[in-house]
């Protein structure tokens, strides 16, 4: 399982902090790199125009075959523990066999955090999933390399489409378990922190690698001025495309949107 590819050159750790701080000298700010070639973007930067959906912290790239869910966060339940109101913490895009979760953070302004974030995601698939990773160089910089053991109980084999059962070994369904591979990107950008998570047959499959690589560097992130502590969630937004397809849907009787179940969903983007 290669790591893909390295881009020529990356942009610096740039970062961001809650405290106002004096202007610093040449010897205290943090060393310039050259230019990336490609993306993620900073909304300041200058970068190419082309159609992205706006999840408001995150411009997101489409492009044919690709499908795109929000994840939300409850911030209110019920007596009974059920969700009432969430937040949206993460864009989910959708191609083929493959997904790539996107999340992005507030940063410190004079250092990134993705070293920091590696080193404690090793640790806790490794103390507390029991599982192994690989450290390695991608198109991005460093990476990891996951293999956590997914289970299989019933009622997750319940839940799974007879397709997607019917492809899992025998011997994984006897053990109760199978090897899940997960593939960690993360850059630093400034003064914010992009992570993408990225699972199914894109960590070996090439060529829908590629989309998902396309999709991450086209990527613009919009930090705005607001102080934030470092590790915070940028604030996302549902784009108004999610927002007209859920209205069509109520219109022709389907179930309105509900932040807590699958969608919706943009797919087969033309």
């Amino acid at each position: 399982m290669a790591f893909g590819r390295r881009r020529q050159a990356e942009e610096p750790a740039k970062g961001a902090e809650v405290a106002e701080e004096p202007a610093e000298t040449a010897e205290e700010a943090p060393a310039e790199a050259e230019s990336a070639t490609g993306g993620p973007w900073d909304s300041g930067d200058s970068f190419p125009e082309m159609q992205r959906l706006d999840f408001g912290a995150l411009k997101v790239p489409v492009a044919p075959g690709l499908g795109f869910q929000v994840n939300f966060e409850a911030t209110q339940v019920d007596e009974e523990g059920n969700p009432l109101d969430g937040r949206p913490v993460a864009v989910l895009v959708q191609y083929e066999e493959s997904a790539m979760q996107l999340q992005v953070f507030a940063a410190p302004k004079r250092s990134g955090i993705w070293e920091d974030v590696r080193r404690e995601t090793a640790k806790d698939i490794q103390e507390e999933a029991q599982g192994q990773i690989q450290e390695g160089e991608g198109p991005f910089g460093p990476e990891l390399l996951a293999m956590v053991p997914a289970a299989l109980t019933e009622e997750v084999l319940a839940e799974m489409p007879q397709e997607v059962r019917e492809q899992i070994p025998a011997e994984f369904i006897e053990q109760g378990w199978a090897p899940q591979i997960i593939r960690f990107l993360g850059v630093d950008g400034p003064r914010w922190f992009l992570q993408a998570t990225v699972h199914g047959a894109a960590i070996e499959d090439e060529e829908q690698w590629q989309v998902l690589e396309d999709v991450l560097s086209g990527i613009v992130v919009h930090r705005g001025d607001a102080p934030m502590p470092p590790r915070d969630l940028l604030e996302l937004q549902i784009p108004k495309e999610f927002s007209e397809g859920a209205e069509e849907q109520e219109g022709e009787g389907e179930q309105s949107f509900n932040p807590f179940e699958r969608g919706p969903e943009i797919t087969e983007v033309r």
